[in-house]
């Protein structure tokens, strides 16, 4: 895994890793033997999860003119910004 991760462990560290990794492995192990038959399939109530959307209206709102124009620097009818990436 260390090495999916690209990451350069030294001996002490790897033996460290490697024993948490076990102790992680072993809890999961631990849970999956849990008989949750009785509890609920889902633990939250699924109709409060529904997204709420708005009814999509057209709105009066700046024309493509208008926003050039409002524009620090304008070429062709674009907008020019900063270079921010070199």
């Amino acid at each position: 895994m260390a090495g999916l991760a690209r990451l350069e462990l030294n001996a002490d560290e790897t033996e460290k890793f490697q024993k948490q990794l076990g102790n992680i492995l072993e809890f999961v192990e631990a849970l999956q033997k849990i008989d949750i038959s009785s509890v609920p399939d889902a633990a939250i109530d699924c109709s409060l999860t529904t997204n709420v959307l708005r009814v999509d209206e057209i709105r009066p709102s700046l024309t493509a003119e208008d926003v050039v124009r409002n524009a620090p620097k304008s070429s062709n009818n674009l907008i020019i910004m900063p270079k921010i990436v070199e």
